[in-house]
Parts: structure tokens; sequence; C-alpha cells
């Protein structure tokens, strides 16, 4: 590859802390230098010029679906990184409820083929259960040999005490995090959205926050047994469950979480009138928990950013809505969403902003060498302008699918190039 010489920008890396007009050099994959404007000579580089725009890290994604195998006609590895690669992403870690589930090591391999057509880094996260079943558990050292970087049953979770208790101290033996969806499905059934007002006046039954809260505790009591575990609480949506994270991390133990744009974002009142592209699970919460979600943020009790980007087709999401599929597209706007709500609104400052999209992600999966633009790491970059307002377009999406309540959505802070590994993939 021609090494890439990235000149004139303003490059903010919460890794490293600098924050500052710098110039990079890419060369090989990796970061091969970095230093002030005007400062590193390469004739033979191809200049990128950056004038006006940050340099950042690639983002990191550590919970998207990208529905393959099985699902193409929702979404293909090929067309989900894209659609990555036009958000800024450069790493993507895919959830195992495909068709059939990722519980092997074959499975997984299928999936880092190259015959794929990534156009970013894929780093599959495999069933914690055979068949996401919640009855037997994968084989840990042989999924994480090909490539695993963490187990999971996501829309499954495991809701017995053993098996949950067995998968935390095996997961801890070959250091694996553990990811859950923090759901309790005995509570949940038959509902299709948040319990409150809006749903008694769609005459809808409503999730409570205590089905979230109560799995996130239970699991919570089962990792104070298994020294070293690591729980991942995905999608987090409640302020209960928020605060027994906080409170498990008080406690010394090893207990992240995750919270997506759209919980930020949006409240349960964006289903107005049975609008499908806003069913999601966890659901679109009260103002009250879209409040505590950004308070977490802002006072550093959230880790990381994540998408649970979950692409459906339209004849899917075009039924009644407690028919409809949960899940929303989300690697395109996440940047523009998350200056505008966060930074813009809420005046989070940018490294802080983006320690939650790339470091901070990757280090809660390990995922070393990513989310950081320190020399030597890997020539994930992207390229954007905080300042530039834009309007989200479904029909103009990467994405197979166009299920998302943000389309005609304004937004600030506009990706304009996106560098994986080195490669140019993606330039607006």
């Amino acid at each position: 590859m021609k090494p890439i010489l990235i000149r004139g920008g303003h490059l903010i890396d919460p890794a490293t802390g600098i924050d500052a007009p710098h110039d990079i050099l890419l060369e090989d994959g990796k970061v091969a230098a970095i230093d002030k404007p005007g400062k590193i000579k390469r004739k033979d580089a191809e200049i990128l010029d950056a004038s006006g725009l940050v340099v950042a890290p690639g983002l990191v994604d550590i919970h998207v679906h990208l529905r393959e195998p099985g699902q193409g006609y929702k979404e293909t590895i090929a067309s989900g990184t894209a659609a990555a690669a036009a958000g800024g992403f450069t790493s993507v870690c895919c959830m195992p409820n495909t068709i059939p589930v990722n519980d092997s090591p074959e499975i997984t391999r299928w999936m880092l083929a190259p015959e794929r057509n990534a156009v970013i880094r894929v780093f599959p996260i495999s069933a914690a259960t055979v068949g996401s079943m919640g009855e037997k558990l994968t084989n840990y050292p042989a999924l994480k040999k090909s490539g695993a970087v963490g187990v999971s049953d996501d829309g499954k979770p495991i809701l017995g005490d053993e098996i949950m208790f067995e998968c935390l101290k095996a997961a801890t033996r070959y250091r694996l995090p553990v990811i859950q969806h923090t759901e309790d499905t005995r509570l949940t059934a038959g509902c299709s959205m948040n319990a409150g007002p809006v749903a008694f006046r769609l005459g809808l039954r409503g999730m409570t926050v205590e089905s979230e809260s109560s799995l996130a505790e239970r699991d919570i009591a089962l990792v104070r047994k298994v020294k070293g575990a690591h729980l991942h609480v995905a999608h987090l949506s409640s302020k209960k469950a928020l605060d027994a994270v906080n409170a498990a991390r008080n406690e010394g133990l090893h207990v992240t979480c995750e919270v997506a744009p759209h919980h930020f974002v949006l409240n349960e009142e964006r289903i107005g009138d049975y609008d499908t592209n806003a069913k999601m699970n966890p659901p679109l919460r009260a103002e009250s928990d879209r409040a505590a979600m950004i308070e977490g943020i802002l006072q550093g009790r959230v880790d990381c950013i994540a998408t649970d980007h979950a692409p459906h087709a339209c004849h899917e999401k075009e039924q009644e809505f407690e028919r409809a599929p949960n899940g929303i597209t989300g690697l395109e706007t996440a940047l523009g969403l998350t200056i505008s709500v966060l930074h813009k609104q809420h005046g989070m400052p940018l490294p802080s902003l983006l320690a939650m999209l790339t470091h901070r992600p990757a280090q809660v999966l390990s995922l070393t060498g990513r989310g950081t633009l320190a020399v030597g790491s890997h020539a994930d970059v992207v390229l954007f302008d905080p300042n530039e307002k834009w309007t989200f377009r479904a029909k103009d999406s990467r994405s197979k699918s166009k299920n998302t309540p943000f389309d005609g959505y304004p937004m600030l802070g506009r990706v304009h190039t996106t560098i994986s590994e080195g490669r140019i993939v993606f330039q607006r």
C-alpha cells in the first residue's frame, strides 16, 4: 500500500491525550509517525488534506448485527461494513444471532473469511450457549482461537442462574467477557414497548424497567462469586440498571456497560402512532431514563457508546406494531447524533465524546491496537467535520435495510474520509 500523509488536520486521540494540530503518516497498515504540522516529509506518500477537519482514531462499535449467515436479504457482512465505513467505523463486533447461530468455530471462521468482502475489520462475538438456548455452554477456548472476542446469547438472555454462573466461570478461565442482554423475558412476554402512559394510550403491553434492572442485579450477584469475571451489560436503557452497574463497579467488580445513541436521543413519545421504525429492544424509555443516560455518559459512568445496528427488511417492519421485529439501523447516524446531542446540546468535550467511540470500547473487548493513533497501532482513521450540518436520508444508506427513526433527521458532524488499516474505504 502507498503511504498516506494526512496534513493540516486537528488530531484528537483520547488514548494518548493529543488534542492539537498534527500531521500523521500511515505506512504498511500502521501509524508510522505523528508530528507537528509540516514536520513529516515523505515524497512518495499520498497526501490527504485535512484542513478544517478533525482527525481521530477510527470508531469502534462493539454491538452490531450483520445478519450473515442466513439473513442476507437484510444485511450482508459486505453491506454492513460499508455502512460502518460511511459512519466512520473501522472495527465492528458482530452478535451471534445469525441463522444458524454463531456457536461454533466453523461459523466464526466463515464470517472472517475473505470471501465475505468486509470493508473494515470484523470481530465476531460467539454464542455463550449452544444455539443460544441457555442450556449448554459452547466451546469457549475453540471459539476464542477461531477469532471470537466475547460470548453472548444477546437477544436470548441467559435466565438460568446455574448456567449463567458456569458461563461466567468458563469465560473468566479463557479471558473472555460475557455480554448480556439484561432482560428478564419472563416479565416481558407479549410486550412491545416501554411500560408507561404512551403504552397505555396505544393499548400496548409495556416492558417495565425492572425487567432490565432485575437481570442486571442477578448477573452482578453471580459476578461476586467468580473472581476476575467480566460482565458487560449491552444497550443499557434505564436509570435503575445503570445504578446497579455503578454500584457493582464501586464494589470493585469488573462490570462494564454501553448505551446506544437512540436511548439518549429519543424517548417513548417517538413511537407516535405505532411507528415500527421506533420499535427496538430495549425499548425507547421515558424521558427521565433518557436524561439519566445522558447524565451517566457526562459523568463517566457509562463505558462506551454502541449502535446495536439491527437491520430489517421493509416488509418486516411494515406490519402491526406488536408483530414487527425489534431494531433499527445505526452505523451511519451514530457520530452525527452523538455530536449533536452530547457535544452541541450538553457541552461534552469532543475528546471525551470520542473516547466513548474509540479506545474505551476497544478496551472493553481487548481489541489491541484499535481505537488509538499511537505510533505502531493499526492505521484506522476517521476524518470528520464536527461543525458540518447535514440531514440523514435512509434511501442513501449503504445498508441493505432502511429501518431507522432518523430518516430526514438534521445532524451536526459529518464523516468525510475513513481509513481502515491504511486503506481508504470511504471518501465523501
